[in-house]
């Protein structure tokens, strides 16, 4: 066994472990903000509380804590114990930011570009730090994971039959992107219920109950997607189909400032959203990044759900 790459690996796991645990403590910490924006707090303004875009954001960083910590301590426990599983979970996810990363991440650099009154000297720096972020390190952790020493320094030799180990990695791709649409889907939820429906905007209770179905059908569709069902293939092609074309002809057809304006914002954040140059095709990228990555995974992956020998409603190799 080559002891430098098992080094290296414990590295990242104890590194995965830290983050994880620190996350896990910032994430109740965090509810505390809240109070900071209620009325009287320091940082209250007219308007703030649910339905507003700081409630939201609060909201939003509180569940991404918790799903930091339940992926990153498991993972850097598997790490650091050599288990099989984790190199496999963490390439998948890494080949998610790869596909997903791009675009979410010219989208923040352009507008902490345009939103903020950057130095030019600070440019270098912040370009460096999103290089980094992508593609650098996500492609050099894959090198490394798929290297033939970092294969033979986990215990490969614990892997029992299951949907992990014989699931083709795109499915797995596919589903991880399937997983974070339902995750996604959520947000509009804390800011009125926005649903883009085909050049159309439905908000309140109407957006609320359509975005509540969309996320039961994700759910559904990835639960038949694991257990590789024929239907499941057809229903996620045409769910996914239907979500990105929804949300494509609606951003592309309405100003996303005269989306906003329906939306129960606070004044301030009303006024702070006015000033961000926000364009259709940029708001439906952005929105349809996911989606979109989904359903071309799907795609790519069609055989391994439906190949040869499968029935309608019974699973492969059943």
């Amino acid at each position: 066994m080559n002891q430098r790459s098992v080094g290296v690996i414990r590295l990242i796991g104890t590194a995965l472990l830290l983050v994880g645990v620190v996350s896990a403590l910032l994430g109740p910490a965090e509810t505390h903000v809240f109070y900071w924006f209620e009325e009287g707090g320091r940082f209250h303004y007219e308007g703030v509380g649910f339905g507003s875009l700081m409630f939201a954001n609060i909201a939003i960083q509180i569940v991404g804590y918790y799903v930091i910590a339940l992926l990153c301590i498991p993972l850097g426990y598997g790490h650091v114990k050599l288990r099989w599983w984790a190199p496999a979970i963490m390439t998948t996810l890494l080949i998610v930011w790869l596909i997903v990363g791009l675009p979410l991440s010219l989208m923040a650099l352009m507008i902490l570009v345009t939103s903020k009154n950057m130095s030019l000297a600070s440019l270098p720096f912040v370009a460096i730090v999103f290089i980094l972020l992508y593609p650098v390190l996500p492609i050099v952790l894959l090198r490394f994971y798929r290297s033939p020493s970092s294969r033979h320094a986990f215990r490969t030799a614990e892997s029992s039959p299951n949907w992990l180990s014989e699931t083709p990695e795109s499915v797995k791709v596919a589903v991880s992107l399937m997983v974070l649409l339902a995750l996604v889907l959520h947000f509009p939820l804390l800011v009125g219920g926005v649903f883009p429906l085909f050049g159309h905007v439905v908000y309140g209770l109407a957006g609320t109950v359509l975005l509540d179905l969309a996320i039961a059908v994700t759910v559904v569709l990835i639960w038949g997607v694991v257990q590789r069902y024929r239907w499941s293939w057809w229903g996620t092609v045409v769910f996914l189909g239907l979500i990105t074309l929804a949300s494509a002809a609606t951003f592309l057809t309405i100003p996303p400032h005269d989306i906003v304006a329906r939306m129960p914002l606070a004044p301030l954040e009303m006024e702070a959203l006015s000033e961000i140059p926000m364009r259709g095709y940029q708001v439906a990228l952005f929105v349809g990044v996911i989606p979109t990555a989904a359903l071309v995974m799907l795609a790519v992956s069609r055989r391994s759900v439906i190949g040869p020998g499968a029935r309608a409603g019974a699973r492969l190799g059943s």
